[in-house]
C-alpha cells in the first residue's frame, strides 16, 4: 500500500522551491477572502431589500383590512 503513495510524496532538498507555491496559495486565500467579503456584502444588502419589500407587502395587506 505504501507503494502507491510514493510517487505523491516528494520533499525537494532545495527548499527554495516552496516559495512559488507559497506565493500561489497566499495570493489565492487573498482572492478567496475578498470574494467571500464581497458576497456577504451583497447578500447584506439584498436581505435589507427583501426586509423593505415584506414590510410593504404586510402594511398593503394591513391596509385592505382596515378597509
Amino acid at each position: 500500500m505504501s507503494i502507491l503513495y510514493a510517487g505523491f510524496l516528494y520533499f525537494p532538498e532545495d527548499k527554495s522551491s516552496y516559495i512559488p507555491a507559497a506565493l500561489e496559495f497566499l495570493a489565492v486565500l487573498i482572492l478567496c477572502l475578498l470574494v467571500f467579503m464581497v458576497v456577504k456584502r451583497v447578500s447584506k444588502k439584498e436581505a435589507l431589500k427583501t426586509k423593505a419589500l415584506e414590510e410593504y407587502v404586510l402594511s398593503k395587506q394591513h391596509n385592505k383590512e382596515d378597509k
